[in-house]
């Protein structure tokens, strides 16, 4: 099978890149908007870009409130996101309206972070607190702006919760990260798990 992104073949009930493209870390984002209403959700368009200094970027279709709190205010928090916060991480996906914490809303403890204002997960394995270095709006190849704007920050600040410290390293079978896989499936240690993103109630 070949096809074109604008011409995709019908057989293909659901655009598969994502799932081609996968797996994914996911970027649990916290952020702080003008405001000061604390922010948080997950992105699937993450990943580091740079190890020295460290760089992490996530990417937004559209300004979310993520987004537009992280080129606002110079500053996020990337939670890491492991099995047993699953429950919490989806919860947090949900399309709650501008000047709803997540964290309030759901009862996700955070943490003050030690650098920078946005607080972080209280119960995260790792958090990286980051200063934005960049906030690039992305264009197709004729030139217009395609609505996405990426993130990058700059890693300013690292918290590791010791029970996944072993000889002095950064043990991933403890910290047991869940990976964004396409559709609405993410990798567990256990397997493959299907999530819905769930509707806001108010």
């Amino acid at each position: 099978m070949f096809y074109t992104p604008d011409n995709r073949d019908p057989v293909l009930k659901y655009d598969p890149i994502k799932a081609i493209v996968a797996p994914r870390p996911i970027g649990w984002i916290s952020t702080l908007s003008s405001e000061g209403v604390a922010n948080l959700a997950p992105y699937s368009f993450f990943n580091a870009v740079g190890g020295m200094p460290p760089m992490l970027m996530f990417a937004s279709e559209g300004f979310k409130d993520s987004a537009r709190n992280a080129s606002d205010t110079g500053e996020f928090v990337f939670n890491y996101a492991s099995s047993d916060l699953a429950d919490e991480m989806n919860n947090s996906s949900a399309n709650a309206p501008a000047g709803v914490s997540e964290f309030d809303h759901y009862n996700i403890e955070k943490a003050e972070s030690k650098i920078i204002a946005p607080p972080r997960v209280a119960k995260a394995k790792a958090s990286l607190e980051c200063k934005v270095t960049s906030v690039v709006e992305t264009n197709d190849v004729e030139g217009n702006l395609t609505g996405a704007v990426i993130i990058i920050g700059q890693v300013v600040g690292v918290h590791i919760d010791d029970d996944v410290l072993r000889d002095g390293r950064f043990e991933v079978s403890l910290a047991d990260p869940i990976s964004r896989l396409g559709y609405m499936d993410f990798g567990l240690t256990d397997g493959l798990h299907e999530r819905l993103r769930p509707d806001f109630k108010a």
